[in-house]
């Protein structure tokens, strides 16, 4: 099995053409999954205990309106009615002598259960009640075991899926009960379980299966409009039975990998609040920088800056949080007499801080010494500086030059944390 991680993605379109078991399991044997693995999970419905024969999984490629896709047909010679307690106890016991994992079994188990549930809701009846036909045939239980072993086989328990909204067709169509509209009652039910969102059309036909529903309700757990950032890598389509005019009866399963993560941390918003003044002192600015630090801004600049008329004036910038953008703002109106505050949004990239503490032996004393230690998002170091409170205090307990503390201090760091630091993904104090 080939194991992947949660830095894959996978991508469910059904947008177009819906989804059906047997599309879906096309879809993933044509991505790579393993056929022989696949063929015998479902050659173990062939018992009478379970009351087919001769079961027959033909998969081959087609075109359907231009476009090659797997199609799987599964079929016995023998079948019948059945209810929902046996469909279920299949389930159960045939999962218990495959080789799968754990949530591919819980995956198997669980569809099924929306399925029955769902079509028990709709008859009113118990799950030893009520007799299913088409939900009895061989076809169904086959497509929910052949894509728990597919999807396992390619790793898809461990890897983070979405889906498109699914298609659910429209007009009527005819089923063992009659005729119904589109989507069917079971369908609806299954999707309406999960707060699964649909779409209809886009033509007139039933394309969401109450089989196809219950695979994607108990496999995603985001619903997407548009493809994230990634980089795809496999793509896999699955045919269905039918033949539409209008669109390809396909299903599209994309697998990719996300985009290499920013070396910096690029989650921070923040605004930038701006003023020029021409008309304040020295002393007034002073006082507006110290307070406004004071009051939460995360930094602050004053720049010589030419006005209207070529006065010379002092443009005050203030980075903030958001949330104290209009107490920010208020100060710089209050204290400096401005008649306006710009203020612009926006995203900044910054690195991972910490702070360490350094032991040093100094004219035969040990001192301690806070080091700054930056690091981008995988841990690397890329800076390391002294606090520079602590090497004032320092410079006049010993004597010595600020700058040679600098160095002393840097060079015991670098020593200290990059020797820790496993090339990988953090540094160690």
């Amino acid at each position: 099995m080939t194991e992947l991680s949660s830095s894959i993605i996978v991508i469910i379109d059904c947008q177009t053409a819906g989804v059906a078991g047997d599309m879906f399991l096309g879809a993933l044997l044509d991505l790579g999954a393993d056929v022989t693995k696949v063929t015998c999970a479902i050659k173990r419905f062939e018992s009478a205990e379970y009351g087919y024969s001769n079961i027959k999984v033909d998969i081959k490629q087609v075109m359907t309106n231009g476009f090659k896709a797997t199609k799987v047909s599964i079929t016995s010679d023998k079948s019948s009615s059945k209810n929902g307690v046996q469909l279920i106890d299949m389930i159960d016991k045939t999962v218990q002598h495959i080789d799968i994992s754990s949530k591919a079994k819980h995956f198997a188990t669980n569809t099924i259960r929306s399925l029955i549930t769902a079509e028990a809701g709709l008859h009113g009846g118990s799950l030893h009640d009520i007799h299913l036909h088409e939900v009895g045939l061989v076809d169904t239980v086959a497509e929910i075991i052949g894509c728990a072993v597919a999807m396992d086989d390619l790793g898809f328990f461990n890897a983070q899926i979405c889906t498109t909204p699914v298609a659910v067709g429209g007009g009527l169509f005819k089923f063992s009960h009659g005729i119904t509209s589109s989507p069917s009652p079971a369908t609806l039910a299954i999707l309406q379980s999960k707060n699964f969102p649909i779409k209809g059309g886009p033509i007139e036909a039933e394309l969401a299966t109450p089989t196809g529903a219950a695979l994607l309700v108990n496999l995603t757990s985001e619903s997407i409009k548009f493809y994230p950032e990634m980089i795809p890598t496999k793509i896999g389509y699955g045919a269905g039975d039918k033949v539409f005019s209008e669109i390809p009866n396909i299903i599209r399963i994309t697998m990719g990998k996300p985009l290499e993560a920013p070396l910096y941390n690029d989650n921070e918003s923040v605004a930038v609040l701006e003023t020029s003044i021409d008309d304040v002192s020295g002393e007034v600015i002073g006082y507006v920088f110290d307070r406004l630090l004071h009051d939460g801004a995360k930094d602050v600049s004053v720049l010589p800056v030419f006005t209207k008329k070529n006065r010379p004036a002092q443009l005050i910038k203030v980075i903030s949080d958001l949330k104290d953008v209009q107490h920010l703002a208020k100060v710089l109106i209050e204290e400096t007499g401005t008649l306006g505050v710009r203020v612009y949004y926006c995203k900044r990239y910054v690195l991972t801080r910490d702070v360490y503490l350094i032991d040093l032996t100094v004219s035969g004393q040990k001192e301690t010494v806070k080091i700054k230690c930056s690091k981008n998002n995988q841990g690397k170091i890329i800076r390391l500086k002294p606090e520079f409170e602590d090497l004032k205090q320092l410079a006049k307990k010993t004597g010595l030059p600020l700058r040679e503390l600098a160095d002393l201090v840097t060079a015991k760091a670098q020593k200290t944390l990059l020797s820790d630091y496993d090339g990988n993904n953090k540094s160690e104090t």
